[in-house]
């Protein structure tokens, strides 16, 4: 699935020559991711952070700086010499004071002290109801001496004043990464995507280029770069393999467990499978060089069809279904998850599937490639004019591919077929279709040698057929198992009672249990003679079973007559063994019922209605249909179906009168 092997992709780095000049196969708009992320980027960057205030931090401010000037005010309140206010001061102002103006300002007085105080307070209060960040600190303390030199202050309460101000202001803001973030990423969002727009036959990069990444971007949405291996794509196929192995075989196990059980069927999905995987690997590599457009769209003639009709013709037909959502869905994924793809090979695996769901001639092969030609052209031209391609390329994919896909599908189909079910040995339809034929060996030798049983047998195979319709039997199985369920008859026909013609009975002349001896041998020589003539397993089985081990009347009631009661009916039963499938069941009924009605010497619709229900109501008391799955429904069914077959066959006829031509005309002209 993830073998890459397309010839048409490049491998491209940033700064490396470019050995061709590139051109867009087909028009795409596409998301510059690489730019979008720019401009985002650049969006964020420009969002300032978030800080918010912290009213601790403008208390604590506010706090240092009234105590600062509580302190000196005390000092000037004392009655001490000039000389000691200035020690006093000196060790008490927490920054350097310029020389000589601690010596000043222990001579000022106290109000003019207070005055300065109350300015310092104002000036704070003013900033610190701003956010003060590390960012903008420098540039609020550059604005201090223009809000000292508005208060009416002197040497040296002014100077003092500033420089505490410096010394004490600080930041008040904290910052909050959580709503910066939130902002920045608001901000991102608003960034519109980058489109880039390239046209059909645009010239992507030149021969001697230099790659870069826009050259890259555009390569790469036309899905004409090469991509780089990652353990993590191997990781993901992995899984989405095993995914869909499982799914099959889970429903198999709940609700085909004879397929499950059967490793020659279970190898036959998996080769199928492997197959029209390995063949859209194969058509995707196609470089369509004339015609560069359509190179991306090849897949489309992915002939999934193909598989879907194998799958229900070789196994079973809800299988196949199945099996084509899931091999779609592969087809997608190895095609870079492309929906398109997926959609088209889907729907046109599902009209492969449909196409063979009553395969009754041969010729339906061909038909169901045709509905697979006309679903996939559909499904192309539609994907292909909603994703905005050009008319002209939409409706070349879909006149070309479309029919390519059903032609390819029927090719396959019809080729494979036989060789899967030589190798896997699988009876499918268009094998039991070939046995229907009456050109057949081994019909052509019933009809010559053994035409009464010949007839009978095809009563029997439209008695079994339009039964098997009534209860979702295998219609066509039902019908060539009935054609061939009597060959054993060819080895001795005279002694059975349809070839005879008129003739003496030989078994007049033999005994009872001699006579059903050379009666039910033609079970025995029936499976000789199909294992000659290699017909397959499933109707070697109806032969075998489609008498079961009822009883030979006629032979048991003649020896109670010549030997009495002490006559065991063991010794007048068939072999077996009794029916098991529904198939052997029809043709065991349709074999008794059309013996039986053609024994009546007057049919009438009632009395053929009520022969046929005492037919199937003695097989059933009898245990012959135990095995079989049948139920009480069915049998109703089946009789319907009887009585209406029967009825068309041996209705009243008109008696016609034995008219002279000649004596007509001479009476007329008289």
């Amino acid at each position: 699935m993830f073998l890459e092997f397309f010839p048409h992709q490049i491998s491209l780095q940033v700064g490396q020559v470019s050995p061709e000049t590139i051109k867009a196969p087909r028009s795409i708009v596409f998301e510059d991711k690489a730019k979008t992320e720019e401009a985002r980027e650049k969006a964020r960057s420009q969002v300032p952070k978030v800080y918010l205030i912290n009213p601790e931090t403008n208390g604590a401010i506010l706090g240092e700086v009234n105590n600062f000037f509580l302190n000196i005010e005390k000092i000037l309140k004392q009655s001490l010499p000039q000389k000691q206010k200035e020690k006093l001061i000196t060790a008490e102002v927490p920054f350097t004071l310029p020389a000589g103006m601690a010596y000043d300002l222990a001579g000022i007085t106290v109000e003019r002290w207070k005055a300065c105080g109350r300015a310092a307070t104002e000036i704070l209060g003013e900033l610190l109801k701003k956010e003060i960040t590390p960012e903008n600190f420098t540039e609020i303390k550059a604005t201090l001496p223009d809000k000292v030199s508005r208060y009416n202050l002197s040497y040296p309460e002014k100077e003092v004043l500033l420089l505490s101000l410096n010394y004490y202001l600080r930041p008040n803001a904290v910052y909050d990464p959580e709503a910066t973030e939130k902002l920045r990423d608001r901000a991102a969002q608003a960034v519109p995507k980058v489109w880039v727009s390239v046209k059909q036959n645009q010239k992507i990069i030149g021969e001697g280029e230099i790659v870069t990444p826009e050259h890259l971007a555009k390569l790469e949405a036309l899905g004409l770069l090469k991509p780089k291996p990652s353990f993590r794509n191997f990781i993901g196929a992995v899984f989405i393999i095993l995914f869909t192995m499982l799914t099959p075989l889970f429903y198999l196990y709940q609700q085909r467990r004879e397929v499950f059980n059967n490793l020659n069927l279970l190898v036959l999905l998996g080769i199928i499978s492997f197959f029209i995987l390995a063949l859209a690997k194969s058509i995707l590599a196609i470089n369509v060089g004339a015609f560069p457009e359509m190179t991306p769209l090849v897949g489309y003639a992915v002939p999934l069809g193909a598989a879907t009709m194998l799958i229900a013709i070789l196994i079973d037909f809800n299988l196949s279904l199945l099996m084509t959502a899931i091999l779609a869905l592969l087809i997608g994924i190895g095609t870079e998850l492309n929906l398109k793809m997926s959609v088209v090979a889907f729907f046109s695996g599902l009209a492969g599937g449909f196409g063979v769901s009553h395969l009754s001639q041969r010729k339906d092969l061909a038909r169901a490639g045709l509905n697979i030609g006309i679903v996939a052209t559909i499904a192309i031209l539609a994907l292909e004019l909603i994703d905005k391609t050009s008319l002209s390329t939409a409706f070349l994919a879909a006149l070309v591919l479309g029919p390519i896909n059903g032609i390819l599908a029927a090719v396959f189909t019809n080729g494979f077929l036989p060789y899967l079910e030589t190798t896997f040995k699988v009876t499918s339809a268009v094998t039991l279709l070939e046995l229907a034929t009456p050109s057949h060996p081994l019909l052509k030798k019933l009809l010559m040698e053994a035409p009464g049983t010949y007839h009978h047998s095809l009563l029997v195979g439209n008695l079994a057929e339009a039964a098997a319709e009534k209860v979702n039997a295998d219609s066509l199985l039902a019908r060539v198992g009935a054609f061939y369920h009597d060959i054993g008859k060819l080895k001795r026909p005279y002694f059975f009672v349809e070839n005879q013609f008129g003739s003496t009975n030989p078994h007049e002349k033999l005994t009872p249990n001699l006579s059903t001896l050379i009666v039910t041998s033609h079970i025995k020589d029936g499976v000789e003679l199909a294992r000659e003539y290699k017909l397959p397993a499933v109707v070697v089985d109806i032969i075998e079973q489609h008498h079961g081990t009822s009883i030979l009347k006629f032979f048991f009631q003649k020896a109670i007559e010549i030997n009495g009661s002490e006559v065991k009916d063991e010794d007048f039963r068939y072999p077996g063994p009794k029916p098991k499938t529904k198939e052997a069941a029809l043709v065991m009924l349709a074999d008794s019922v059309e013996a039986a009605v053609r024994s009546l010497k007057s049919p009438t619709p009632g009395r053929i209605e009520g022969l046929v229900r005492k037919v199937i109501k003695d097989k059933l008391l009898d245990g012959q249909l135990d095995e079989s799955n049948l139920t009480f429904q069915d049998l109703h069914n089946i009789a319907q179906a009887f009585d209406k077959v029967l009825s068309g066959i041996f209705h009243n006829r008109v008696e016609y009168p034995d008219i002279n031509p000649e004596a007509l005309r001479k009476e007329k002209k008289s």
